[in-house]
């Protein structure tokens, strides 16, 4: 199950992009130096497909895509609430997905579910996206599933 507790527009997080971005809590990962600790405990509400579709809408065509932040205790549940937003805006909306795992679903799953995907723990001393030294990684989806490295896009 998925529980989102706040949602904003932001412009940073995916390149190009105007994205409605869902925090999620239940994280499971707990990265020491997170500045979102609080996402790991049990708050908000479940995010339903039908919730999800309820946000998008009330931006009615203001966004050009939808983006989860976290999700790592059901990553199933990502991948179909993502396939499902794909499913039924098509092209006219992106989605994305930020992970704090180092893992990746089959390249189908991805291509059905996902443009972008961003993969990797913070460590405090490796730094965020926009640092030269992170081990995160931020790609694009391919059609064919493969992925396209962006993370030189974040960096300062």
């Amino acid at each position: 199950m998925l529980k989102y507790t706040t949602y904003d527009i932001v412009f940073q997080e995916f390149p190009d992009e105007v994205t409605l971005a869902v925090n999620l809590s239940l994280c499971p990962n707990g990265c020491p130096g997170c500045h979102s600790a609080y996402l790991q405990g049990d708050l908000g509400e479940e995010l339903t497909a039908t919730r999800l579709r309820a946000l998008i809408d009330s931006y009615d065509g203001s966004i050009t895509c939808v983006a989860l932040m976290g999700g790592d205790n059901d990553p199933q549940a990502v991948i179909d609430l993502l396939s499902e937003v794909r499913r039924h805006y098509g092209d006219r909306l992106h989605t994305g997905w930020y992970s704090g795992r180092t893992w990746q679903p089959d390249p189908a799953t991805l291509a059905q579910a996902l443009n972008y995907l961003k993969l990797g723990p913070y460590v405090a001393r490796l730094g965020a996206l926009d640092s030269p030294h992170t081990n995160q990684r931020f790609y694009r989806v391919e059609a064919d599933g493969s992925l396209s490295d962006l993370t030189s896009r974040f960096t300062k």
